[in-house]
């Protein structure tokens, strides 16, 4: 996993979350409310629900579209759990927890992949299989697709 990770808040602009992303080069990354995950927004969030939708990015806040119930696990957790969970709700990074459900890091199918030596043909097909597609244009818990609470 991935440890040090970066966060925003959930009253960040989308503009600050994109530019966070675009810093440290990555997609995805963990809403917290102190030291609490309160949701995840991604590149997606901000483009199909922010900007599709005509929110200013630097206006609208990030708990407006980022994804409240978000799957996560524990740092011992098992691997072949972690990779079950993530092609279940087809997610190809979770933020990982301490026992006191502290952000500890995240995991990714490429952590998995290329440090654990994981079989991960079975996940990367379930992630990758067609999904129906979320027409919502708020930041509500979405059903179908996308992060869902596993604990």
């Amino acid at each position: 996993m991935t440890r040090q990770v970066r966060v925003v808040s959930p009253d960040d602009s989308l503009q600050v979350a994109a530019q966070l992303m675009d810093q440290i080069n990555v997609g995805a990354v963990p809403v917290c409310s102190g030291h609490t995950l309160v949701g995840m927004i991604t590149d997606r969030d901000i483009t199909v629900r922010a900007v599709a939708s005509g929110l200013p990015p630097d206006a609208t806040p990030v708990k407006d579209v980022m994804s409240e119930q978000v799957r996560w696990c524990f740092e011992d957790q098992d691997v072949d759990e972690v990779m079950q969970q993530m092609g279940e709700v087809q997610i190809r990074r979770v933020p990982v927890m301490d026992r006191r459900q502290q952000l500890v890091g995240i995991v990714s199918l490429g952590d998995l992949a290329t440090r654990h030596g994981a079989d991960v043909d079975d996940t990367l097909e379930r992630i990758s299989s067609p999904s129906e597609p979320d027409r919502s244009t708020t930041g509500t818990a979405r059903t179908g697709r996308g992060p869902r609470a596993a604990h």
